[in-house]
């Protein structure tokens, strides 16, 4: 009989991980959240508009890799909840502007208690130079994934 060699296909291994523990992670959080009565989908939303208020509906469409009509509904839902406004734009009247409302940024601070405490149970149990070695890889497969993308056409 042969021996047996054993040998791990680190790409396939990879990419079966980022795609699991992405899909594990979106899962746990929408569980977290639930209690609050938000989406993930409105929480993406919700903390870009936090980082950059105001921001025009294409902008979050092309953030959030969303298409004109899924942004629209999700803004609809949050302006219906009284969390975010659509404004027209000072110097185009075609373009909508999207900002928080006051009462959004509780629900943010809130949002983000949730997530500081979900991201310390995903972490648990791995060193410093760990995460710091992980946060590096997923940052070089990123970068390299946007000049893929970035360059695919020319």
């Amino acid at each position: 009989m042969a021996p047996q060699v054993t040998t791990t296909d680190w790409e396939l291994r990879l990419g079966f991980l980022i795609h699991d523990v992405s899909r594990l992670r979106r899962s746990a959080f929408d569980r977290c959240l639930k209690p609050l009565s938000v989406t993930r989908s409105q929480w993406w939303v919700l903390a870009y508009l936090s980082r950059e208020d105001g921001m025009t509906q294409s902008q979050l469409a092309e953030e959030l890799d969303l298409g004109k009509v899924a942004i629209g509904g999700l803004i609809d839902r949050l302006e219906k909840s009284g969390l975010v406004r659509r404004q027209p734009d000072a110097t185009d009247r075609r373009v909508n502007r999207v900002f928080l409302e006051p009462q959004s940024k509780q629900l943010i601070a809130k949002m983000r208690k949730v997530s500081h405490q979900m991201n310390e149970l995903i972490l648990k149990g791995l060193a410093e130079s760990e995460l710091e070695t992980t946060a590096l890889t997923l940052d070089i497969m990123k970068h390299n994934l946007l000049d893929y993308l970035n360059n695919a056409d020319t």
